[in-house]
């Protein structure tokens, strides 16, 4: 059927006004894209990113329509943009602090939801057009403090000064520029903090920096010292964090590929760089997370070793040797766990659920330590007999505890989250059911008064919730005539069908919802496990129970010694002296693991090297950009020089003969690279000759098929 249209007279003046056009996304409009230099500071690159993402992020979108559909076209041309023009180390950084603020913020939360994936999409596909080793640079690189004018040699334990600290804990440290003394906040102070910081910022969508005069009026002050690994676990961007490229880098880490520490010695400083066995001082595998972990549970085994021994022996009238020793372990734990949440911050560590058990495990070692010394003392049986039963509760925790390295594994690291969630919700439906049954309680009380009391009014309610319905039925007799049985009917009809299934229901749903996302879930446990062990900024890390030895030895000598070179050099000797067993097995295990492949664990970086990630030794540089010129001109010309002689007819010999040839000048490349990184000289310049070597035969072959396919072709040619 032909579509008949109305036309309008010629002439004829419209007098209505124009209807409003509907609202619509414009897929196809890009807003300017961000100008983001080098000289940039952190709150400067923050901003000019935060304007990009509102300009382009306008309706709300689920990750997978920003990722594949046309929605998500601004974010492939930023990360294009990004990637071509962009050098500043932090712009990972700024993009995973912008996702953590739009994913918290509370008004229009589909739209925040959407800007937040945005700015975690654009994060990991800026990695995907580096090489592996400058996404090490980038994940790595630590926000730097522009007021730090302090000293940045390594603090000691004790000190409890700014380097000293975790790069997560410093930014919970607010307190006047220059102070050496900071209070720490807790992990909802210190979340308000960054989230106001971000808040103040992207509150002014202009370029121009209006918000503040003075340094002090930095609004992202508080995440100087954070590296990009550290935002992404604070801000759970668990996709970002579950990208092959950032996990080859978190692995890194837990091998010891990449460290932190090159050697113990008193100007050390924390920088992150590639494990080098040669030039590594075997002391800084001390603070290579797997031993870190792997000693970790051997202390837990002798603690519960200790803690068995001690309730089997339970001497009721005096403290024995054995408890002496379990005493010296608790405090030892306690002095560690204090430490580690100093080294890791709030944050991280509310984050791992084990640190939960660890609390938990050093109040009631708190408790049994002071109920059983006022029970010795006052010669009370009844308070020392109660000082072991809490002790016995401390196998609730600490048996857990000393299989906490299973959650490594894929299979329990997923089980975790998945009972984290469920514990949350049961918690919160807890409260109606709490709610409840105080109403009924009241009612039944006081039905059945002349029969039953409160307490067994309790227990019986509290059997019939667990499913013994049975016990309502044998209630109803004490009860009210009238009322009792249609309400106790009404009552268990409720608990066994209706809270009940309505329980199992909620937890299945949450058991599904983590379960669903099982990879990530695990990475993102992996990582922070990861990331907990190795964020620390204290140069002396002593393992229990010989941190004890460390504070009972230097703590008091600071009262009245300064806390110069030779107090550090001080504390290095003790460390060495008294983890010398440890490093000992620690080389040990990796002459048996590594064997003949020592000193290349960080080849499976492919990429430009350098000797210090994020800040290359210029000399070494400068040495390796000069020979790598130098080799890709001898390539050239001798491509050049392979072109111009090429027949037609040996095309396909000469180009799988140059293929192998580039294979083989590609790891002359390599060679060249190590030696201006501090190889072995001799080494190197044998593998460089003997490269060279067969590069020429190669090329002679070449050329001399060429000559003969010549030579033949012009005599099929003249007959």
């Amino acid at each position: 059927m032909p579509i008949r249209v109305k036309s309008r007279p010629q002439g004829v003046q419209r007098t209505e006004s124009l209807r409003t056009p509907s609202p619509r996304h414009k897929f196809g409009f890009v807003a300017e894209l961000p100008d983001i230099s080098e000289e940039d500071s952190f709150r400067d690159v923050v901003k000019k990113l935060s304007i990009y993402i509102a300009d382009t992020v306008v309706l709300p979108s689920t990750f997978e329509q920003l990722r594949t559909t046309a929605a998500g076209d601004g974010l492939r041309a930023l990360v294009d943009h990004l990637g071509r023009t962009c050098t500043h180390p932090a712009i990972v950084n700024a993009l995973l602090a912008l996702k953590w603020h739009y994913g918290t913020s509370v008004e229009d939360k589909g739209l925040m939801d959407a800007r937040a994936n945005a700015c975690e999409i654009v994060a990991w596909r800026f990695l995907t057009h580096l090489s592996e080793r400058e996404a090490v640079d980038y994940c790595l690189y630590e926000i730097p403090d522009p007021k730090d004018v302090e000293s940045h040699s390594p603090t000691d334990e004790e000190e409890g000064e700014v380097d000293e600290h975790s790069a997560l804990l410093a930014q919970a440290l607010h307190s006047s520029v220059g102070s050496s003394r900071r209070t720490p906040h807790s992990a909802s102070t210190k979340r308000n903090l960054l989230l106001s910081s971000i808040s103040r910022l992207t509150m002014s969508m202009t370029g121009d920096d209006e918000d503040g005069d003075g340094e002090e009026e930095d609004p992202t002050a508080n995440f100087t010292n954070l590296n990009a690994l550290e935002i992404a676990a604070i801000a759970d961007a668990k996709r970002f964090l579950s990208q092959a490229v950032v996990q080859k880098i978190i692995t890194g880490i837990w091998e010891g590929s990449i460290i932190f520490w090159k050697d113990l010695s008193v100007h050390s400083e924390k920088k992150p760089q590639f494990y080098n066995p040669n030039t590594a001082d075997p002391f800084s595998r001390l603070r290579v997370p797997k031993y870190l972990k792997s000693f970790e549970v051997l202390f837990f085994l002798t603690f519960l070793g200790l803690y068995y021994g001690v309730l089997v022996e339970r001497d009721p009238t005096r403290i024995t040797p054995l408890e002496i020793f379990l005493y010296i372990w608790f405090a030892a734990f306690a002095l560690d766990e204090l430490s580690e949440w100093i080294d890791a911050g709030s944050i991280f560590y509310a984050t791992d659920i084990w640190n939960v058990f660890d609390m938990a495990m050093i109040a009631i070692g708190a408790t049994f330590v002071g109920l059983r010394i006022v029970g010795l003392e006052t010669h009370n049986e009844e308070m020392v007999n109660l000082s072991f039963n809490v002790l016995a509760l401390e196998a609730l925790f600490m048996v857990p505890r000393v299989f906490s390295i299973l959650s490594l594994s894929p299979y329990w690291g997923t089980l975790i989250p998945c009972l984290k969630e469920m514990g949350k919700d049961f918690i919160k439906f807890m409260v109606l059911v709490v709610v409840i049954y105080c109403g009924f309680l009241t009612t039944f009380s006081l039905l059945g008064r002349e029969h039953l009391s409160l307490h067994d009014m309790v227990m019986s309610l509290t059997k019939i919730f667990f499913g013994s319905s049975f016990v309502g039925f044998d209630l109803i007799p004490k009860m009210d005539t009238l009322l009792g049985p249609p309400l106790m009917i009404i009552f268990i009809t409720l608990s066994s069908i209706l809270l009940t299934g309505s329980l199992t229901g909620m937890l299945s749903n949450s058991f599904s919802r983590v379960i669903t996302h099982a990879r990530e879930e695990y990475l993102y446990v992996y990582s922070v496990y990861v990331l907990e062990a190795s964020t620390s900024n204290r140069l002396t890390h002593f393992y229990p129970p010989f941190n004890l030895l460390a504070v009972l030895i230097f703590r008091p000598l600071r009262l009245f010694l300064p806390s110069d070179n030779k107090f550090r050099a001080a504390r290095i000797l003790l460390l060495k002296a008294t983890h010398l067993p440890i490093v000992a097995v620690i080389e040990f295990y990796e002459w048996l693991t590594i064997g003949s492949s020592k000193g290349t664990q960080y080849s499976g970086f492919r990429g430009p090297r350098q000797a210090v990630i994020g800040s290359p030794h210029p000399a070494a540089a400068k040495r390796f950009a000069q020979a790598r010129l130098s080799n890709n001109s001898l390539r050239a010309d001798n491509n050049n020089h392979l072109s111009q002689l090429r027949p037609p007819a040996i095309t396909a010999i000469s180009e799988g003969a140059i293929a192998g040839r580039r294979a083989q000048q590609q790891a002359a490349d390599e060679a060249v690279e190590g030696r201006a990184f501090g190889q072995h000289e001799g080494d190197v310049e044998a593998r460089i000759v003997d490269l060279t070597a067969k590069i020429d035969r190669l090329t002679e072959l070449v050329l001399t098929l060429q000559t003969q396919s010549s030579t033949t072709l012009g005599n099929v040619g003249v007959a």
